[in-house]
């Protein structure tokens, strides 16, 4: 697996990057390789696990449909997607990039099999394309295994010979982090310069702070929309949109208290990012949807309380940010249908507290020891969304987690004596994970997900 900020920060829509990105990716790529097929009609699209059992909530079925029509993610126009879907629901057809026109059916052909779960992941997809006949054309059965990412069937078997063969490519592989603290260790550098280095062998240097301004403006323009709106998020919760009226008292004096504001104001960006994510708007998957508001809120702290962010502080907090969610990937799994929350706002928290201890100056230690704090406190944290929307307990979740991340790394700069080392607790997250029962990994089949008032 190459540790890639690429991978792990990306432009994308609310309100789930597992449920939401990572079918709609699916979706596209399928059809892509059905451009070439004679005898084309129809495609059927079946959902199982995770995916079933909150797929309406996540948004899944609507980013099915356009993946089908071959929107992306980070393209979408996101104020015309539901004109889009009333198109398909009306004539039951769908027009690949305006150059392929199959049939399909919502009602039939995107099938929800909430009672089985295939083999390799919970999150999984079967796509069909068919023949006029019914003849299966083309079968291929997909993965969505956390942050967006997509395997196939024959991808995600191969994943460790695979994760191999990449490895070795970069001029300082790492898999532990331990691992990296040696590499820094021996050949002088930080963190943030490990990964640049390996960055640079797939990407230019311009590439690499384009995509850091691109996402840093997403970001806050996110902050910006959530800290705007008001009213009522959709879903059927009723729950009501706050970053707004948490900012203007805020900015009004009313609601100051002495010592506090600063974790009020943490906590209005995160919410305000994750309402916009909830409502299905673009965010910066974070190192996931549902965690998308802990790192802007981190940033928004920096950028407003100690000093404006240039592109030096983006490279700083990106770069190491990044190495921190690799090990997660690499060794545990950034998904929620496997590891529970813990594996979407503790990593993100994680991620963040190390970001932030290197902004503050911290030494490579120092931010490994900020890293293993942040999820420290994380472990055994269940995904039991309400009604299967990233609404509840999710919004405020971040920014618990935001707040979290902000004093990990204040600790971490004051703590010579760690006990305990990243590896250890991303080991403990991945067993934790595996031990938890499913129901409460993004099923909506306990937890809260269970026992709330009916809204």
């Amino acid at each position: 697996m190459r540790a890639s900020i690429f991978d792990l920060f990306y432009i994308g829509i609310g309100p789930s990057s597992s449920h939401t990105i990572g079918p709609m990716r699916a979706a596209k790529a399928f059809v892509l390789q059905c451009q070439s097929l004679p005898n084309l009609n129809a495609i059927t699209v079946t959902l199982y696990g995770s995916l079933a059992l909150t797929g309406k909530g996540h948004h899944t079925d609507k980013a099915v449909l356009l993946g089908l029509m071959g929107e992306s993610p980070e393209a979408v126009d996101i104020d015309k997607v539901e004109s889009y879907l009333e198109a398909i629901n009306k004539k039951n057809t769908v027009t690949f990039l305006n150059k392929l026109t199959f049939n399909f059916n919502p009602e039939t052909d995107l099938i929800f099999k909430k009672m089985e779960r295939l083999e390799h992941h919970t999150n999984g997809i079967t796509f069909k394309a068919l023949s006029k006949e019914g003849t299966c054309l083309l079968e291929e059965t997909m993965y969505s295994i956390g942050g967006g990412s997509i395997l196939t069937q024959a991808e995600i078997t191969q994943k460790l010979v695979t994760d191999v063969a990449q490895h070795a490519k970069v001029p300082y592989p790492f898999k532990t982090g331990k691992d990296l603290l040696e590499m820094c260790e021996e050949h002088s550098l930080t963190i943030a310069q490990i990964m640049q280095k390996n960055e640079l062998i797939t990407h230019s240097q311009e590439k690499i702070d384009q995509h850091f301004n691109a996402i840093w403006a997403v970001m806050q323009e996110a902050v910006k929309r959530g800290m705007s709106k008001e009213g009522i998020l959709p879903g059927g919760l009723n729950l009501e949109r706050r970053a707004a009226d948490l900012a203007s008292k805020l900015v009004d004096g009313s609601a100051n208290e002495i010592g506090i504001e600063l974790l009020d104001w943490l906590s209005v960006f995160a919410i305000a990012t994750n309402e916009e994510n909830a409502a299905g708007g673009r965010v910066v998957t974070a190192p996931t949807n549902g965690s998308a508001g802990i790192i802007p809120a981190v940033l928004m702290y920096y950028n407003k309380f100690v000093e404006p962010i240039e592109l030096s502080h983006l490279r700083t907090f990106f770069l190491t940010s990044g190495a921190i969610g690799f090990l997660y990937k690499t060794n545990a799994s950034l998904s929620g249908a496997e590891m529970g929350c813990q594996g979407e706002v503790g990593v993100a928290c994680s991620m963040a507290a190390g970001g932030l201890a290197a902004l503050m100056g911290g030494s490579p230690e120092t931010i490994e020891c900020a890293a293993e704090i942040g999820m420290e406190h994380h472990l055994g944290l269940t995904c039991d969304p309400i009604k299967g929307l990233v609404q509840i307990p999710c919004i405020e979740r971040n920014s618990m987690g935001a707040v979290k991340a902000v004093n990990a790394a204040r600790l971490a700069m004051k703590r010579t004596d760690q006990k305990i080392s990243l590896d250890r607790v991303i080991k403990t997250m991945k067993e934790t994970g595996n031990d938890m029962k499913t129901k409460y990994k993004e099923t909506s089949e306990g937890g809260l997900a269970l026992h709330h008032i009916e809204c």
